[in-house]
């Protein structure tokens, strides 16, 4: 079969452009084809392709000079040319498709969840010159379908009862084949019409003029396929509500001391009760590292691909074939699910117990099933070294594969042997084969459920991956293992945050079109519709501290433009290198810092240097300091290990990572001593090129560097792309996510205008989520009562009520602050299970403070919060759920 591509495109000397074969009903297809042109404008090709009618093709056009890719059409949504006629050629009028502004009802979270559209070949015609007509419609609502018509009996004579039937052949795009001998003139005027599911509701009407075609020649057993600009359909924008919540956070009567993957299928049915249409949840991947509760923080995963073992349903799995063992499991179940929190290691090694006596019983069974085959053969590629990880994790007793005697890294030789179920190496390992296999065999199960419910599951993206990991261990050239990843200091933390992750080699990641991001974003897109970028701003720059560091003020941003010596003294600033980068330690600092303990620091701890001091060099970095205090935990050995850390930190600049000539303003420096020691003057200039190099400086750097990265990984899948933009935020940020259309996320008490204390939710933009609090901040009743004037500021400029604020918050005036955040212009309300439960004094914790998540400034936080009532308790609450779906109702979400 030959077909025709043709497109009309303006394009500068030297480029051409090609269209690139995704998929289609045939392997034997080249990938890419060049297209010419006679006129820089109109570019077409023929291909000879083994297709026969019932095939499809799938591409997209892209502008090329030499070897350079300049730019591509939107990959979401490439072109699918379908074969419903029997024709011996085909002609493609295509046109090009760049990412649209209503790019989110593209996405799976609106098609297969809130529009529940469902995708079907086109049926066979047997004309003898066929036209089909293709448009993309993605504003047809839940049950609509598109039909065509216009003037003359082909297309029903404007009765939309005879309109012509479009099939939805792929995502939002409906196909039309029409007799072309039929019609008696050249010319069709016609418009494209919504049809209802039912027969009382009025058809939509396009809301433009009439579109007119002139029909081309179309020669016998031939086929033309024109592309028509989109449907101009009546939008609403649509506007939903859900809930955030860990899955270990679940509760139900029969689960295990933990959420599971089967509490959250309970969960899902709540909230297609209570009218919420999505579901927010925390990273669910495995970070089993030491086997304690320090392997409760859900963003230091060990695998971007595999999924925590904790949240395995038993309920779903065989029983013990001993009612003795079983019995022990299920009464140690019923112990651990009446705790209060999460007791993180009795729940795993129980857990893992119990699995491990099951595979022993049954495992056989499974691995040798059909099933299991298929989803070994096509997860392998991870799965293999994430079994070898855990099994060499914990026959030496640690993850650090760097203390392992043997298998630092992972050869292809090892890798094969662990695949192959004929070797001892296999035998290790399939325990872990079997535990990812249930796994993800009740994720999807969670998944299809929500979707057969109308609601979207969210994921949540880490921004890092723990050092000691499999990513670390079989693809170390991908980052940067001496730095560090965190955040500068914030509301969290006035020390800044170390999260101790690898920063990423980014270079080497571009060399092969970020394959590591993209396979990680498919993964996730077979459990959720929408997913959560965790610290976009790290995909710009990230803040990056060096390995002896325990605190971020050392930091610097990565990459980033430093300064020259030149560059800093024209501010106005003597650049003085000794002094302004060398720790700050003279007699007045030390006698402020360590009052009543002086003569014993200078004693343990400095060197004199000349007139001031200097740390000893075994305790010249903050990681000495804390391995010189391990053990120690009395709160004198800590204020002083503090204020060690805190006069190392003391240094008005920080040294390039790469170049030693280059340097950084410290973050946060005026409030340290060196920055006090400043003349009047000196602080002027200082504070002109500080507010320069944070705010300005690298804009146009970090703009080119996030464009670099996020189009590739945001049209990876089709998953609603939400992000995580708090922070100290570079101006570039907003048009990026504008550009890529990511929703932004907006916390009235986080504002991003700095001009004003809260921000209004009025002013939210459509494209974002609106929420009250984070895992990361104090929910909304704590929020509230923990500082009294900034509440009441609340109560009567935001509330705009009179009189004293009342505390503790009452469930009246919390439902007040929920209703508001409901009826925002916000795509997207999604509010912590806490902060729903706070509505209704009759049902929330009593203590407030138990229901905190996380607190970012303690790096030791043990993540144990569960939900005070079990999911069965939740559903039976009729009043609570009633006060929730007229919330939602009345702010017109749906």
């Amino acid at each position: 079969m030959n077909i025709d591509f043709n497109l009309s495109y303006t394009t500068k000397y030297g480029e051409i452009l090609v269209v690139n074969i995704t998929g289609s009903s045939s392997k034997s297809l080249d990938s890419q084809y060049v297209l010419s042109t006679s006129d820089g404008f109109n570019w077409s090709c023929r291909i000879d392709v083994p297709l026969s009618q019932g095939d499809f093709i799938e591409y997209y056009y892209s502008v090329v000079c030499g070897d350079d890719v300049l730019r591509t059409e939107w990959l979401v949504a490439p072109h699918r040319l379908d074969l419903p006629a029997k024709a011996d050629y085909y002609s493609v009028s295509d046109y090009w498709i760049d990412m649209p502004e209503d790019a989110y009802l593209y996405s799976s979270a609106f098609t297969d969840a809130v529009a529940g559209h469902k995708i079907t070949d086109c049926m066979p015609v047997d004309f003898s010159r066929t036209l089909c007509i293709k448009v993309r419609a993605p504003q047809l609502c839940k049950g609509e379908r598109l039909a065509l018509v216009g003037d003359g009996s082909v297309l029903g004579g404007w009765d939309t009862r005879r309109a012509v039937p479009m099939t939805e052949h792929s995502v939002n795009e409906w196909m039309a084949c029409l007799d072309a001998a039929a019609f008696t003139c050249r010319d069709m005027e016609f418009k494209f019409v919504a049809l209802p599911s039912d027969n009382e509701t009025a058809p939509k009407w396009e809301s433009c003029f009439n579109r007119t075609l002139h029909l081309p020649e179309i020669p016998p057993c031939s086929a033309a396929v024109i592309s028509v600009h989109q449907a101009v359909m009546p939008v609403y924008p649509w506007r939903g509500a859900g809930t955030v919540i860990p899955v270990f956070s679940l509760r139900s009567e029969g689960s295990f001391g933990v959420g599971d993957f089967g509490d959250l299928k309970m969960l899902v049915d709540w909230a297609a009760e209570t009218h919420q249409s999505i579901i927010q949840v925390l990273p669910i991947n495995d970070t089993t590292i030491n086997h304690t509760w320090q392997d409760s923080y859900p963003y230091n995963s060990i695998s971007i691909f595999a999924l925590h073992p904790q949240y395995t349903d038993l309920r779903q799995l065989p029983a013990l074939e001993s009612p003795e063992r079983q019995k022990y499991y299920d009464d140690l179940a019923k112990e651990l699910n009446a705790l209060p929190r999460i007791d993180y290691e009795r729940v795993n090694d129980a857990k893992t117990g119990f699995l491990k006596e099951l595979f022993e019983e049954k495992g056989s069974e499974t691995v040798s099933s059909a099933e299991f085959k298929a989803f070994f053969e096509s997860n392998k590629d991870w799965l293999v070294p994430y079994a070898a990880f855990c099994y060499y994790r914990d026959l030496y007793g640690t993850a650090n594969f760097n203390d392992w005697p043997d298998h630092r890294s992972l050869s292809e030789k090892e890798r094969e042997s662990f695949a192959d179920p004929s070797t001892d190496m296999y035998s290790n390992a399939v325990f872990w084969y079997y535990v990812q296999f249930n796994l993800d065999r009740q994720m999807r199960a969670a998944h299809n459920h929500a979707l057969q419910k109308g609601v979207v599951l969210k994921g949540d993206i880490p921004i890092g991956i723990s050092r000691e990991s499999v990513e670390a261990w079989v693809d170390p050239k991908y980052f940067n293992l001496n730095g560090q990843a965190g955040a500068p200091p914030d509301a969290f933390s006035t020390d800044g945050q170390n999260w101790g992750f690898p920063t990423y080699n980014w270079d080497e990641m571009m060399k092969d079109g970020c394959s590591w991001w993209v396979r990680r974003f498919r993964k996730m897109a077979e459990y959720f519709d929408a997913y959560r970028i965790d610290h976009v701003l790290g995909f710009f720059r990230i803040w990056e501290i060096p390995v002896n560091a325990i605190h971020g003020l050392l930091g610097q941003f990565s990459p980033s433009q430093g300064m020259t010596r030149e560059e800093i003294e024209s501010y106005g600033l003597q650049f003085r290198e000794e002094l302004f980068t060398r720790p700050f330690i003279t007699e007045w600092v030390l006698d402020r810092m360590f009052p009543g303990r002086t003569a014993e620091v200078k004693e343990l701890y400095l060197n004199r240097r000349g007139d001031n001091y200097e740390m000893k060099p075994e305790y010249d970095t903050q990681r000495k300091v804390e391995a010189a205090f391990k053990g120690k935990t009395d709160e004198r050995d800590i204020w002083l290990r503090n204020g060690l850390y805190a006069l190392i930190s003391d240094v008005l600049f920080v040294r390039d990572h790469k170049n030693d000539s280059l340097f950084h303003p410290r973050i946060a420096v005026q409030f340290d001593y060196i920055y006090e020691s400043l003349w009047d003057s000196d602080k002027a200039a200082f504070n002109r090129l500080y507010n320069d190099y944070f705010y300005r400086r690298n804009d146009d750097f970090w703009y080119r560097e996030a464009m670099k990265k996020l189009p590739k990984l945001t049209q990876a899948t089709r998953m609603l792309v939400c992000a995580e933009d708090l922070g100290m935020v570079p101006g570039c940020v907003a048009p990026v996510m504008n550009e890529l259309r990511i929703l932004s996320l907006e916390i009235q008490s986080m504002p991003k205008d700095p001009s004003v204390r809260f921000g209004h939710l009025s002013r939210n933009p459509y494209r974002s989520v609106c929420t009250i609090s984070t895992h990361d901040m104090a929910t909304l009743r704590q929020w509230w009562d923990e500082d009294a004037a900034r509440a009441q500021d609340f109560f009567n400029t935001m509330l705009h009520r009179s009189g004293s604020a009342p505390h503790p918050l009452p469930g009246w005036l919390a439902g007040e602050i929920v209703s508001r955040h409901l009826s925002c212009p916000s795509m997207l309300c999604l509010l912590s299970l806490q902060d729903w439960l706070s509505i209704d004094e009759s049902i929330r914790l009593a203590d407030a403070d138990a229901e905190r998540i996380n607190i970012p400034a303690n790096p030791r936080h043990y993540w144990r919060y569960r939900m005070h009532l079990t999911l069965e308790q939740l559903m039976a609450a009729d009043g609570f759920n009633e006060n929730i779906t007229s919330l939602i109702k009345n702010s017109g979400r749906e």
